[in-house]
């Protein structure tokens, strides 16, 4: 079974990350929420507080097949400063291991410069941060191990593209349909 976490920081978009560990879950796939603070609760930028499955120091990267980063404000600029996930983002870019980020969350990857010769998406008026990638404006965007997303009304999307990452286009076609997207 394909594992993945996502990183949760103060001020993160709710239904961002949310939205993605509802639908990765249903699907099978095995999604760890992760607070990079000290605490496992931790409030989103639309002060709704979640308690986060395990903290940053908790995951086991080398058991982990993504890593996902939800945006939101401040969220992103506190997943930005936390180095110990930066390092680990750095050693799954440079092993080629799979990416993901939303909205705000992939000037993450692009400000790191790992992002260089890759199609990118992100939140209007960020694209200035995705340095050395090619912006495009479609909800998602999967270039090889990243897949990036607009915002809070493409995170449906964005979860059905990682599903179709790791289990096919059937089985993310087959989520759409059970959950009414789309139709």
């Amino acid at each position: 079974m394909a594992k993945t976490a996502i990183f949760l920081a103060k001020g993160f978009e709710e239904i961002e990350a949310l939205t993605v560990v509802d639908l990765l879950r249903r699907a099978g796939i095995e999604i760890t929420t992760a607070s990079i603070t000290d605490n496992k609760q931790v409030t989103g930028s639309h002060n709704i507080t979640v308690e986060a499955d395990a903290l940053l120091s908790d995951i086991k990267f080398d058991e982990t097949d993504m890593i996902i980063l939800p945006g939101g404000m401040p969220g992103t600029i506190n997943l930005d400063a936390c180095e110990p996930l930066k390092a680990q983002i750095r050693a799954f870019a440079d092993a080629g291991k799979k990416l993901a980020a939303i909205c705000a969350a992939p000037r993450v990857f692009g400000k790191m410069g790992i992002l260089n010769g890759k199609k990118a998406t992100c939140y209007p008026g960020n694209e200035e941060f995705l340095q050395g990638a090619d912006p495009q404006t479609d909800e998602v965007v999967k270039d090889g191990n990243f897949i990036t997303s607009r915002g809070m009304g493409t995170a449906i999307p964005f979860g059905l593209a990682i599903i179709e990452d790791f289990q096919g286009k059937e089985a993310a076609d087959d989520m759409a349909k059970k959950i009414i997207f789309r139709q």
